[in-house]
């Protein structure tokens, strides 16, 4: 139920950036804008996991995340986006125990490092770029897609409670694919440079990025995938490309 709402509300979403964009794109049409920008830029936050071994999200399980990114602009409120985010992950069953009968059963903790390669757009609901503002701000919207490498591994104090064997597993290596939906909130310090906030969730596509599910079934929930999610801050160059008029 959660994901056919979620999926709902992606839809909805596209279907309205969608229309602002070709509005945009009709108008800038007859209208040539007197300048575009791009921006580049760098955060640090954290990022936290959620699935079988942390059902709930938990602030204080975020570890150290790296980003760095690239925007266009395409109008006055859509934004192009392309984004490295680099991290590590880290689950333990023991911030549950007394609970949830299952992590008391199972006692495993997950150690996962994360490579992700995303491009989107982001909605500004302001106009960032609009010089006669005293001070520029604006909260925006991000939705776009994802593609990840990662490797992890689990171990358990029991490890034939999920292994069916007496060692837990090596490190292991795999890919998936995830949509990244997020909020954020972005306020320039100066002409060029700006400070922004974003928190964001990324929907997997997998229920393996924990690598339970292709173990023993008594210890995973095999109905909803896995999620993680980006917390951080950000500092970003602003350059600025002026358009000269069309005759």
């Amino acid at each position: 139920m959660i994901l056919r709402n979620l999926s709902t509300l992606l839809i909805c979403a596209l279907v309205q950036i969608g229309s602002v964009f070709f509005a945009s794109t009709a108008l800038g049409q007859s209208q040539t804008r007197e300048r575009s920008t791009s921006e580049l830029g760098i955060g640090i936050g954290g990022i936290v996991y959620k699935g079988e071994v942390a059902p709930r999200y938990r602030f204080l399980s975020n570890r150290p995340a790296l980003t760095v990114f690239y925007k266009k602009d395409l109008s006055r409120a859509l934004v192009l986006r392309t984004s490295l985010l680099l991290g590590r992950v880290k689950a333990e069953d023991a911030f549950y125990e007394g609970e949830l009968p299952l992590a008391d059963y199972r006692r495993a903790t997950v150690n996962t490092s994360v490579l992700e390669l995303a491009a989107g757009i982001d909605y500004n609901f302001l106009d960032y770029y609009d010089f006669r503002r005293r001070i520029r701000w604006t909260p925006y919207f991000t939705l776009g897609v994802a593609g990840l490498a990662y490797n992890n591994k689990t171990t358990a104090v029991n490890p034939k409670i999920i292994y069916n064997q007496d060692n837990n597993e090596p490190y292991r290596t795999a890919f998936a694919i995830a949509v990244p939906i997020g909020v954020g909130f972005k306020y320039a310090l100066t002409h060029n440079l700006n400070l922004g906030a974003e928190f964001g969730a990324r929907v997997l596509f997998t229920d393996t990025f924990d690598n339970l599910s292709t173990q023993n079934e008594q210890v995973m929930n095999p109905s909803h995938n896995d999620w993680y999610f980006y917390n951080g801050i950000s500092l970003s160059y602003t350059f600025y490309r002026i358009n000269c008029p069309q005759f």
